[in-house]
Parts: structure tokens; sequence; C-alpha cells
């Protein structure tokens, strides 16, 4: 098993830090199924790195109550096939995981039936299976932040805003360009019902996977000529989007990305081509006191999870920062109920998970003010919050261009979560009920 000190430059931090190897019985163990090589590394590494060095600043701190935070990684490349063999090898490891966190969309829907199963609960934070925000039928699923229908409910809100009223998409032709997969197909519910809701013209095409050819698809757009494209990309699929984009005379300023294809690996090979280019995103670009301290006393001691540190405070990174924080606080809620300084089970994680309440107050607490919208889950909402913010390259760095967090249409969405989860749960012989 990887020690948190292999994870890190030597052995002479595992004092400070604790050692995620040792299985002692005052530590909180959690598996990550990661991807640090292969298409995707640039997101897997940034988020993973960002999560880590929030759990390393947490141990040093003397970590949650005194329970120190350990964990493994295991390779998944982004594929499926190996995010499952990774979460049945890191299941039963150091005494059993007690949350996971894939970050891959096709992975979490691999090991969707088995963490209810295994008690381990599942975070997809920001992406993964909308209707599992419904609690009652994904008791151990949980799509924190803000899920994809609710992310396109909110590009849908902007492009009507930036149109002058909802009333204005009438007409209009967006084109949903997306990664053929999963994760690409996951927003068409929503940007289909709200197409048919406007009146506006949904033209759909696909890019195979990794994307990195897409002359026939910028064709078609370009005989299209539509009002708006939302890039719904990841990877390599974004740039060379972004620099297609500027080949056949397509406007940065009508492009609007999901949040995974709105990073600085995106923008920064786009060199030129990416100025003006927008992007959702469920985090303020600015600086925070908690990746100061980040930078003050791990990045400065040379205990930091990043080789690059020019990437520390990057969308990837920031975004990792959050996920440590939602796990932690979830945690520290856990122990407020189930006993104060005691390592957590995954059931006990779960309620966590579904009682947090990570408010503006907390947020300062934290030093974390701002950099993610407040936070509150329940059974029935195992999303807890649904806003999100644009954000646009400046040619140098984000920035955020909405002052306010946006909402689309959660009367919808909520619709169509309750729609779907209620045929999942049919499908599955599931009864819907809050778990205890």
């Amino acid at each position: 098993m990887k020690s948190i000190t292999s994870l890190l430059l030597g052995a002479a931090i595992a004092g400070a830090l604790g050692t995620a190897g040792n299985a002692l019985a005052q530590e909180q163990f959690i598996a990550l199924p990661s991807y640090r090589v292969g298409p995707y590394a640039a997101g897997g590494s940034g988020f993973y790195g960002g999560a880590i060095d929030y759990f390393n600043l947490v141990n040093l701190n003397g970590g949650v109550n005194g329970v120190k935070i350990s964990w493994e990684e295991c390779e998944t490349e982004y594929n499926p096939s190996r995010g499952i063999e990774c979460y049945e090898r890191l299941k039963t490891k150091n005494g059993g995981a007690t949350l996971v966190e894939p970050l891959s969309t096709g992975v979490a829907y691999g090991v969707l039936d088995r963490i209810a199963q295994d008690k381990i609960p599942l975070t997809t934070i920001g992406y993964g299976r909308s209707d599992a925000a419904n609690g009652k039928v994904f008791p151990y699923v949980f799509p924190l932040i803000a899920s994809y229908w609710n992310q396109a409910a909110g590009m849908i809100k902007y492009l009507g805003d930036k149109n002058g009223g909802m009333d204005k998409l009438k007409g209009k032709k967006i084109v949903h360009l997306y990664h053929d997969s999963a994760f690409g197909k996951e927003p068409l519910p929503v940007l289909e019902a709200q197409a048919k809701q406007y009146g506006f013209e949904l033209i759909k095409i696909a890019v195979a996977p990794p994307g990195s050819e897409q002359q026939s698809q910028w064709l078609q757009i370009r005989q299209a000529n539509p009002d708006h494209v939302i890039l719904w990309g990841w990877g390599v699929m974004n740039s060379v989007a972004i620099k297609t984009a500027q080949r056949n005379g397509f406007p940065r300023e009508k492009m609007l990305g999901v949040w995974w294809a709105g990073s600085e690996e995106d923008t920064i090979p786009s060199g030129d081509a990416a100025k003006g280019y927008s992007a959702m995103t469920f985090n303020t670009p600015g600086n925070y006191p908690v990746i100061d301290d980040i930078r003050k006393k791990l990045y400065a001691a040379g205990k930091g999870n990043l080789a690059d540190q020019s990437r520390i405070n990057s969308v990837y990174h920031m975004r990792g920062v959050t996920a440590g924080i939602l796990w932690v606080e979830a945690i520290r809620a856990a122990q407020e109920h189930f006993g104060k300084g005691k390592p957590m089970s995954g059931e006990q994680i779960r309620w966590g998970l579904e009682n947090l309440n990570i408010d503006e107050a907390r947020q300062k607490a934290i030093g974390a003010f701002g950099m993610f919208p407040t936070v509150k889950t329940s059974c029935d909402d195992h999303e807890g919050s649904g806003a999100v913010k644009v954000q646009q390259w400046d040619g140098k760095k984000w920035q955020a261009i909405t002052p306010n967090w946006i909402v689309g249409d959660k009367a919808l969405t909520r619709r169509l979560v309750d729609e779907s989860a209620i045929k999942y749960a049919a499908e599955k012989k599931i009864t819907p009920a809050c778990a205890k």
C-alpha cells in the first residue's frame, strides 16, 4: 500500500503528516481511484493533487478532531474497467474504504450498483448521474455542488440573459458539441427539454474520444452557422476545439464550455485562440486563505503533492481542494453526530454527506469564503446547491464574468431527477426511502 510519504517527497515528512499505510486506529481511510497518466492526466493530477494537499493541511493541523486522514491512489487511466478494478482493490484496504471518488462518469456508473451493498459513499462532484441527487433512490451517491443537469440549465439561463431574456432564445441555433460518451450525453435531457420550452434549435454533434480530430464536426458547425456552441469536452478535445474554431472563423465569444473544458490546461495550449473563450465553473477564480496556507505550510516546506508548483490554485487544483473540503466537512459532521475524535464508518460518513451545511460562516472559518457556492444537503437533495458561474479566459488567466452564482430552471431539473430516479428504482426493485 502506498504511504503518504511515497506520494510526497521523503520519509522525513511521515512524522508530521501521518502515514496512509499504517492502518492506525485514529485514521480515516479514503479510496482514490485516480488518473495521473493518459489523455486526461491533467485533470486527474490537478484534482487529486488539490484534494491530497488539503488532506495534508488538515493532518498538519491535527486531523479532524485528532483523526488523521489516510488514502491510497490506484491508477485508472480514466478507463472504466480499470476504475472498477481499482475500486474492488481499494475497498477492503486499511480496514475498509469509507468514501470513494473516481472523477469519472464511466467509473461512477460502473460501481453504482456496488457501493450501496458495500456501504461506501460515492461522491461525483460536478459530474456523474444527475438523478443521483434523489437520495431516497441513491442513498450512497452524492453529485455534490452541481450536477450536469443543473449546469446545463445554468448554461441556458446564462445564454438567455446574454441574449436579453429567455424569450430571446426563440429561433436561435445552439450546437451541443460533445465527447461521445456517457459524460457527453448526460446533459441532453435538459438541453432537449429547454429547446422545446424556449424554441431554440438544438444541434447535436458528437466527437469521438479523445477528440484530436474535429474537422468534419467544425464543417458542420460552419454550415449550420449557430448562435452559440456549447463545448461539452474533456482533455485534448477542448484545445483542439478552440483552435479549430479559430481556423474556421468562429468567434470564441460564442463558445461556452462545460467546466471540464474550462481549465488552464485547455486554454494555455490553445494560445491566442483561447482569448475571449468562456466556460462554466463551480469555483470562483481568485486567491483564498486556504490556498495560501497550502503554499506556506506544504509547498514552501517541500511537502506539496503537485510536481509543478505553477499549477497551485489552478482550476483543477482548486477543484480538488474544494473536494477535500467537502469530504472533511462530511467527516466532521458525522463525528458531531456519532462521536468526536473517532474514525467514522462508511455508513456514518454517508450520513455526514447527507447532512452537510457549509454556509458562508463555515466557508470563512475554512478560509474558502466564496470559493464555491454554499452547500446544504438532505435526503431529498444529495447535490446541495446547483449554483454555477461563468468564467472567461483573458489570455493569461480565468476571470469570473458573472459576479453572482447562477441557478437555472431547478423545477425542470428536479422533475427530470425524480422521473429518472423513480424509473431506475423500478428497474432495480428499490423501494425509495431515506436511509437511517
